[in-house]
């Protein structure tokens, strides 16, 4: 294997490593680290652990601050409100194209999920809830942009995502809040089933402007 492959292979593993950490929690909003903190957090190469974080500097996931290391995004009010937003677009145009494509083969299962997960977070069973509500929230919203069937689009919205979870991180669901997510779910899957545009919109709107109020935003 040639040095360049392997450096390659190399940076394709920091790149994960850092988004996985950033995605988990492991890395917090607003955290302060120096590259060889990084470097033993990630287990990469140095080489390689600077060019993940060129990469997450572009999109804004953090911000290197020379000669002193890396600061992770923070949830700052308007940081929260510009992610919702550029959610709720996007997420808006997939249920739009889904509807006008005629495409739902999906919708039963995320039905399924959201139901089962109402139920169980209404009967207030077990410490696990929050990250199990969370893969189903993000299976909705990773079914809309799938709507969008651009690629282009679709990778700004992964680098978004990774915002959200930064802020989730440091703003957990609790378990009303799961309750009203799932409802406001059911809602944008009850119009997409009904092939509703209008409701669409109306119900990915409102789930936005639940969100920014539990966030404390609105």
């Amino acid at each position: 294997m040639s040095e360049q492959t392997e450096g390659t292979l190399s940076a394709d593993k920091a790149q994960r490593a850092l988004w996985a950490a950033l995605r988990t929690g492991k890395l917090r909003d607003g955290q302060f680290l120096s590259m060889t903190q990084l470097v033993d957090i990630l287990d990469c190469p140095i080489a390689a652990i600077r060019e993940a974080v060129r990469q997450a500097s572009a999109l804004g996931l953090v911000s290197t601050l020379p000669k002193r290391g890396v600061k992770v995004m923070e949830a700052r009010p308007e940081t929260i409100l510009d992610c919702l937003d550029f959610r709720m677009v996007l997420d808006m145009e997939g249920a739009r194209r889904r509807i006008a494509g005629g495409e739902f083969s999906e919708l039963k299962s995320l039905r399924a999920q959201h139901d089962e997960m109402l139920h169980t977070a209404r009967n207030g069973a077990g410490n696990d809830l929050p990250p199990k509500a969370i893969e189903v929230d993000l299976a909705l919203h990773n079914y809309l942009v799938a709507g969008l069937a651009n690629l282009q689009l679709a990778s700004a919205y992964d680098a978004n995502r990774i915002r959200i979870a930064i802020i989730q991180n440091a703003r957990p669901f609790v378990q009303d809040r799961i309750v009203s997510a799932m409802q406001e779910h059911l809602s944008i899957i009850d119009a997409l089933e009904r092939r509703d545009i209008g409701a669409a919109e109306h119900a990915i709107r409102y789930h936005c402007q639940q969100t920014q109020r539990w966030w404390g935003v609105a």
